[in-house]
């Protein structure tokens, strides 16, 4: 009986997990455009905590190009833990002054984000029904972004990334793309 109090307990507790250390790099700028930070390779190092697991190492390297109609076509080959690689594909798109619209290839349905000041503010749903909510924040210099994700799965949080991205000089492309 105790064990179960103890698991609703962290279950709830998890469920208050957010921003939290991430805030503190919130500013009026510079602003986050996603398709100029983006645009490019990218790499990304991160901890990932899923709830009763131990933290995983996870890296992203990104290959990312602006199309004529201005849509961001993002290619990413994501290592977690001891995984195969898995690869994925995001659409972002302008919708409206400091808003977004676009898909995913993890999604079911769209991805809606938000920008205000150096945040980005992303929200998907995937195909298993957990509820993804990110937040970027681009650093001085628009070179480094700073990402919190957070997983919930009936409003519970069940897992939280914390990731630091770095854009590659311009002549750079990861291995992973070439």
């Amino acid at each position: 009986m105790m064990t179960r109090w103890c698991m609703v307990a962290a279950l709830m507790l998890g469920g208050c997990a957010g921003l939290g250390e991430t805030e503190r790099f919130a500013a009026p700028s510079p602003p986050f455009e996603p398709a100029a930070f983006f645009a490019g390779a990218s790499h990304g190092e991160a901890r990932l905590k899923i709830l009763f697991r131990a933290p995983q190492r996870v890296t992203v390297d990104s290959l990312g190009r602006v199309g004529a109609d201005g849509v961001l076509l993002l290619d990413q080959r994501i290592r977690q833990g001891d995984a195969p690689v898995r690869e994925r594909r995001w659409r972002i798109r302008p919708d409206g002054p400091g808003r977004y619209v676009g898909s995913l290839t993890d999604a079911e349905g769209p991805v809606t984000g938000e920008v205000e000041g150096n945040r980005l503010h992303l929200h998907f749903r995937t195909h298993g029904g957990l509820d993804m909510e990110q937040w970027l924040f681009l650093e001085p210099g628009g070179q480094v972004a700073h990402n919190r994700m957070v997983v919930r799965k009936l409003g519970l949080t069940v897992a939280v990334l914390d990731e630091v991205i770095r854009r590659a000089p311009p002549s750079s492309e990861p291995a992973a793309h070439r």
